[in-house]
């Protein structure tokens, strides 16, 4: 009885235990969930930081870039400075190599010359002998040895004449001697400096060739932390994507937002496609009053384009090309859902074909189409790469966001008045070469100034407000 008592009492504890633990799990989890604002003031600090991080890479992947290019330059500096080393290594080998044989064939020619020299003193002293031999004959004797003493003195002058002769010869002899020594010790001394030359360059080249493997391993270095960067820089930015994402999500609007709403939406798309958030509700404002006017026609007849006037029934012809845009509009409104005979399009003006689509007014080929866009790649799918969801051209942010790719394709980048121009004629007509069409570029930067002006100074003038018509 004791024991089923106990077991009573611990069953009752754990009773109330859950009982409690039910009751202020939903609290303890509600106070845990963050609400969207603190999600988005959160998100938006993070951003900041990201980007500061980004813009600090970016730097330092602008200096590492530029320490990367003075090492290749240098490298390149010392490889040029060894190729030349090398040639001139080469040259003085070469020198070296002729002047050796200059050299070697200078010592033959002493050699010969000495040869000479003994050959031509041998002659001299044979020569001199016999004269010696002849002074020493008595006169009888050279009476009775020469036919007559005329032979014998001319015998005698023979002799005087060739010993002078020989002596001449042994003297050129001796200079050409004295000559081809000096000749040799100049080629000794040039071979000497050439090859003092040559040992200095060779040591240019191996300090170059340190020096060249320094700088390549720094260069190596370089490289990865540069990578490095790029990488960081890279997962930064992939984290900035994914906050800038969300918070878009976060922006709520309405079907037909207002200016704030519409304004804020504007600076999400500007900071994805770089144009002003003032140009892009110019030409929104231009198109559909910023969602307040998405189009007052139904599609009725999908293989014919015609239709009817939302207001009244009326039957309306060309409200959509049927060989260009039906077959998108259908896979378009199919894909989210909607009724393709009950959702708005633009209704055809006095010229052309209506079917334009919601607050940007796509036209459906060029929302669909790869060829639509100048990227190869249809905004309906640059717009979801983006969201992360399928697109929807009647959504506020998703026709904000393909109108700010759409100029910022055409050259709308912010502070160019030009580009700002140029594309706002092709987006309305195609091209900028239509005349007639200049009233609605001028008009869109018209526009652009007096919700510029809000921004800058969140004043507008009465002119400006009667020209936007946005409370």
């Amino acid at each position: 009885m004791s024991f089923l008592k106990f077991d009573k009492t611990k069953i009752s504890k754990l009773i109330v235990s859950f009982l409690l633990l039910a009751f202020f799990t939903p609290i303890f989890f509600s106070l845990a969930q963050v609400s969207p604002t603190e999600e988005k003031e959160s998100l938006e600090k993070e951003l900041q930081e990201l980007e500061e991080q980004i813009a600090q890479y970016e730097k330092d992947i602008t200096k590492t870039a530029q320490e990367k290019k003075t090492l290749q330059n240098q490298i390149s500096s010392l490889k040029k400075k060894i190729e030349q080393l090398d040639l001139q290594i080469r040259q003085g080998n070469l020198m070296i190599k002729e002047i050796s044989l200059q050299i070697t064939d200078t010592e033959g020619s002493i050699d010969k010359t000495l040869l000479k020299i003994e050959d031509s003193r041998q002659k001299l002293v044979a020569i001199l002998r016999e004269i010696y031999q002849e002074d020493q004959k008595s006169l009888i004797e050279i009476l009775a040895s020469e036919e007559d003493l005329s032979r014998f003195f001319d015998h005698l002058v023979a002799l005087e004449t060739l010993n002078l002769k020989n002596q001449e010869i042994l003297d050129d002899i001796k200079n050409l001697k004295s000559y081809l020594q000096t000749q040799k010790q100049f080629l000794d001394e040039e071979k000497d400096d050439l090859e003092r030359v040559a040992k200095i360059q060779a040591l240019q080249k191996q300090q170059s060739e340190a020096t060249k493997k320094d700088q390549e391993y720094f260069l190596k270095l370089t490289e990865t932390q540069y990578q490095q960067y790029l990488s960081e820089k890279k997962e930064l930015e992939k984290r900035a994507a994914e906050i800038r994402a969300r918070l878009f999500d976060l922006a709520g609007v309405s079907q037909a937002p207002t200016f704030g709403e519409a304004l804020d939406v504007a600076k999400f798309v500007s900071e994805a496609t770089n144009i002003r958030p003032s140009f892009l509700l110019a030409v929104l404002q231009q198109e559909s009053a910023i969602g307040k006017n998405v189009g007052q026609c139904y599609l009725t007849n999908a293989k014919t384009g015609t239709g009817i006037r939302a207001s009244s029934g009326a039957a309306l012809s060309r409200i959509m090309n049927p060989n260009r845009d039906v077959s998108y509009f259908l896979d378009i409104t199919e894909s989210l859902g909607l009724p393709w005979n009950q959702t708005l399009v633009s209704c055809p003006m006095s010229v052309g074909w209506g079917g334009a689509m919601g607050p940007a007014q796509f036209i459906p080929s060029t929302w669909a189409s790869p060829n639509g866009s100048p990227t190869g790649v249809s905004f309906k799918d640059r717009v979801a790469a983006i969201t992360k969801k399928t697109a929807n051209p009647w959504s506020i942010k998703d026709s904000f966001l393909a109108a700010g790719l759409y100029l910022s394709d055409y050259g709308a980048q912010a502070k160019n008045s030009d580009g700002e121009w140029k594309a706002a004629m092709i987006y309305f007509a195609g091209s900028t070469k239509n005349r007639a069409f200049y009233w609605y570029a001028n008009q869109v930067l018209e526009k652009a100034k007096c919700i510029q002006s809000f921004i800058d100074t969140e004043t507008m003038s009465d002119y400006c407000q009667e020209l936007i018509r946005l409370q």
